[in-house]
């Protein structure tokens, strides 16, 4: 099996791969102190519980955006589960390009999205990745990044909004009844939620008639994807796993298993 870490600012996210099938996952908070030892006792702990032995385990992959994370997991993986770890980055080989003025500063989590979607989809892709940012990839058929939108992610605004309002309480993120809001913390709701679904929409049209791509695939990631993704005008597709297939894949083009691996399917 496959372990895949994704490290982002907020949260990390943890995949366990059975061939194609992502057969568990688990969410923790990114503490960039945590040690390897710390990291390892997390990691074999979450898999014990979920019923999965940590020594079948046989290659792992990760996606960093904090740099600090990024060697503790590397020796996490070593140490605690006996595998040296695919790391992914802009200098790894990898059958997709980064298409854009400064390739090295692209995100381990978008080269992830890219490669994920080259490999599922086959068409031109508009990757709308709902983290601590709002990410917005554009990602051709043949698997060239040619760039995107970074903004603000809406646990990051709101928490923005709160912090520098005196009187607006924190909120559970929960789909509105309603537009108009009756009491402070559904007004507050309705305009976080219908702001981030009208703001994909409209991003999402400005991308398509710029890169004059009308029928670019837009797919929804991330840990909010479920939430928002649904509601949005423009969004065709819900993957909130679309990062862990990316590291997958990574994993599979720089170490082939004869046996494990299998052509994907595509979907859309």
């Amino acid at each position: 099996m496959i372990l895949t870490l994704d490290a982002g600012n907020t949260e990390s996210v943890m995949g366990l791969f059975d061939r194609d099938t992502l057969v568990h996952h688990w969410r923790f908070a990114s503490q960039p102190e945590r040690t390897d030892d710390e990291l390892g006792l997390l990691v074999r702990g979450f898999m014990r519980e979920a019923g999965f032995d940590a020594g079948l385990v046989d290659g792992a992959a990760i996606a960093s955006v904090v740099p600090p994370m990024t060697p503790p997991l590397i020796d996490m993986c070593r140490r605690h589960l006996g595998v040296t770890p695919v790391v992914v980055d802009a200098r790894l080989p990898l059958p997709i390009s980064l298409d854009v003025e400064e390739p090295l500063s692209v995100g381990a989590d978008r080269i992830a999205n890219t490669l994920a979607a080259a490999t599922l989809y086959g068409r031109d892709t508009i990757a709308v990745d709902l983290g601590t940012a709002t990410t917005f990839d554009c990602i051709t058929g043949d698997g060239h990044f040619v760039g995107g939108v970074i903004s603000p992610g809406i646990h990051t605004g709101a928490e923005t909004l709160v912090r520098r309002t005196a009187k607006l309480p924190r909120i559970d993120l929960d789909y509105p009844a309603a537009v108009i809001g009756r009491r402070t913390e559904t007004a507050l709701r309705s305009g976080i939620v219908f702001g981030a679904v009208d703001a994909i929409d409209g991003i999402v049209r400005r991308i398509r008639h710029e890169w004059n791509r009308p029928h670019a695939y837009i797919v929804a990631t991330g840990g909010l994807a479920p939430l928002i993704g649904p509601h949005c005008a423009t969004v065709e597709h819900v993957e909130p796993f679309l990062t862990l297939r990316g590291l997958l894949f990574a994993f599979r083009a720089t170490r082939p298993d004869p046996v494990a691996d299998a052509t994907p399917g595509r979907t859309g």
